[in-house]
């Protein structure tokens, strides 16, 4: 790591994740923290462009068309090779993959960091050892990278919480044809790109919003274009009317996503990336864990409740149960979640 006289520019590779997008956050904080002179640029899929304008501390966005998985040889050679007109003096990977690591190798930036995984030896040279007892959290690791080596406080070290500015409010709310409701908000996020192990039931969200509906509440139902049949499931489920209860799962992208989040009292969310982006946005959420566990990826946020019942079978990281009980999820009942939304 550069001194902290030394005026730099740094190039993170970004995740492919919205959550881990999110996350990535603390570390550009981090590094603002320590050099306030600091410019950082970040290369990510196109995708994420929204979500990085909403982060003060990125100077430029990159975007790439680069699937996840995909090797795209010379698409990532012609693409480092642009880059290295940059003279970045330090690019941080914060991908694990093997893949992730040539367009550093091409940029020639002086110093390449990254954690040691699928034999990038050669294509890093600031390899970094991961302790997983030391770094349980991911946002841990990603703050890590943004250490020197065998610094002392890797570990020990409490990130910076994210925290997204706001968007085009207005521009979100004209697309979808909305007024700003004067009651209370809760916002769902039932889907689960992983798998339905991550899924709260969808009728425990109907029955939810039904619950908050009757305390004269607004629910909005918020997603991906893969939630669209969630969505849709849940509002039908609700049997609300549809001034009520509106899904706009498949309706927006994810600026509009995040818009919609900021304008919520409260979040009830799957372990998911809006889960991230509405704990950055320091909103309540209620974050309901199934297969996976909040050790590794807990909301960002003081505001911020974990339901996780912690089974003799969970965390198994599978992406359907593999005993088709789902007893983790079933078993949070939607009056708990009633309890701390209010």
């Amino acid at each position: 790591m550069l001194s902290a006289t030394q005026t730099s520019a740094i190039l993170v590779i970004a995740p492919s994740w919205v959550g881990d997008m999110v996350m990535a956050q603390s570390l550009f904080k981090f590094l603002k923290l320590e050099r306030p002179e600091v410019l950082i640029d970040v290369l990510a899929p196109q995708w994420s462009a929204g979500l990085l304008k909403l982060m003060p501390e990125v100077r430029r966005i990159i975007n790439h068309d680069i699937q996840h998985g995909e090797l795209a040889w010379d698409k990532r050679r012609k693409l480092g090779e642009q880059l290295r007109r940059e003279h970045y003096q330090q690019v941080i990977v914060l991908p694990n993959s093997w893949k992730s690591a040539l367009i550093p190798f091409w940029t020639k930036a002086r110093i390449r960091t990254g954690f040691r995984g699928e034999m990038r030896y050669r294509l890093l040279n600031d390899i970094r050892v991961k302790n997983k007892l030391l770094l349980r959290r991911t946002v841990d690791q990603f703050v890590a990278l943004g250490m020197p080596k065998n610094d002392s406080r890797v570990g020990q070290f409490t990130p910076p919480i994210p925290q997204l500015s706001t968007g085009n409010i207005e521009r979100t709310l004209e697309k979808l044809q909305l007024i700003k409701p004067q009651q209370p908000i809760l916002v769902l996020c039932p889907g689960a790109e992983y798998g339905i192990a991550k899924q709260w039931p969808l009728e425990y969200y109907a029955i939810l919003a039904k619950k908050v509906i009757a305390q004269g509440w607004k629910v909005w139902i918020v997603g991906s274009v893969k939630d669209t049949g969630v969505g849709a499931r849940v509002e039908a489920l609700s049997g609300s009317a549809e001034v009520e209860c509106i899904s706009f799962c498949g309706q927006t992208d994810l600026d509009d996503a995040v818009n919609l989040l900021s304008l919520a009292t409260a979040v009830v969310t799957n372990d998911s990336g809006l889960m991230h982006v509405a704990a950055a946005l320091d909103k309540t959420v209620v974050a309901i864990y199934g297969s996976s566990t909040p050790v590794m990826t807990p909301p960002l946020s003081r505001k911020a409740k974990v339901l996780y019942q912690g089974l003799s079978c969970s965390p198994c990281f599978k992406r359907v149960c593999p005993y088709q009980h789902y007893q983790c999820l079933r078993s949070i009942k939607p009056e708990q979640v009633l309890e701390h939304l209010l």
